[in-house]
């Protein structure tokens, strides 16, 4: 015995099937029409892959993620651009805000590779047409960087093994990281504004993006030259700084020397002073980073 509807059950209907029980009175069945959905076929976008916008426009398909929360007010992306241009500083100010440099640094590697690659090849001069309009800081940034770390920890790593082949003393100087530092940045920073200034005294003015990124270029040839410092011959080592600093005075001048020619008879001494300033530099580098000291 049961409570509810299910009083009392026959033998005859206990094996098989349990009897159907009548509605209660009261209740109404409702039927309901056949569904008139749209059914959508399924989407050929593959799994775990960024959806990219042609997949989207080419399907013609509509999904949940491209219909939008909210749409746009028409002219709200021209009032955000006058408000942003409201904010910034005017101005020389701008020079104090990142998005001034931002256009320096939006550069990938296949481009920094094929702006090293030319620095290799001095006499072509087409360096300076190639980045008239694109300069970078980059490059010039991460090559200077490299060149102070490298000359500094390999002529530490020289030096050490000298001395101790010699049976000497050797003490660790943090001096010479520092004033690699302060030559390599100044360099590549000081010379281009000075050579800035020049050009433009003289009605042959260049941009100054340009020339530090022609300037910081110049310097990844000594990078290698760093490393066959390591050879223990101070004849090899002099040579290889000789033609390192060849290299790079030859970029540098063949470079502005296009350029240069429009300011008149001078041009000649502008175009000797760079290239005898870039040998200088080499020197230095030769007797203060790529030397060992025993």
């Amino acid at each position: 015995m049961m409570s509810g509807n299910y009083t009392s059950i026959d033998n005859q209907n206990t094996s098989g099937s349990v009897p159907s029980v009548p509605d209660p009175p009261g209740q109404v069945s409702i039927k309901f029409n056949e569904s008139t959905l749209q059914t959508f076929p399924p989407s050929s976008t593959p799994q775990g892959g960024k959806i990219s916008a042609s997949s989207r426009s080419s399907s013609g398909i509509p999904r949940d993620s491209d219909v939008p929360f909210s749409k746009p007010i028409s002219g709200s992306s021209d009032q955000q651009k006058q408000q942003q241009e409201a904010a910034a500083p005017p101005g020389w100010l701008k020079i104090f805000t990142v998005a001034a440099y931002q256009p320096y640094f939006d550069v990938d590697t296949s481009d920094i590779l094929e702006r090293i690659k030319d620095s290799f090849f001095p006499f072509k001069g087409t360096f300076s047409q190639k980045t008239a309009t694109t300069p970078d800081l980059y490059g010039p940034f991460w090559i200077c960087t490299t060149l102070i770390f490298a000359s500094a920890s390999i002529g530490t790593c020289v030096t050490y093994l000298a001395r101790k082949l010699h049976h000497l003393e050797w003490d660790y100087d943090i001096h010479l990281l520092t004033w690699s530092a302060s030559v390599l940045y100044g360099y590549a920073v000081v010379v281009p504004i000075a050579l800035y200034i020049i050009l433009k005294y003289f009605s042959a003015p260049l941009g100054l993006a340009q020339l530090l990124c022609l300037y910081g270029y110049s310097l990844f040839i000594f990078i290698p030259a760093v490393f066959l410092s390591i050879i223990p011959v101070e004849a090899i080592r002099w040579v290889v700084t000789g033609v390192a600093g060849f290299m790079s005075a030859m970029f540098v001048a063949s470079n502005l020397k296009t350029h240069i020619v429009s300011t008149g008879e001078k041009w000649f001494w502008i175009v000797a002073g760079i290239f005898l300033l870039q040998l200088a530099l080499s020197i230095v580098l030769k007797l203060y980073l790529f030397s060992v000291s025993t």
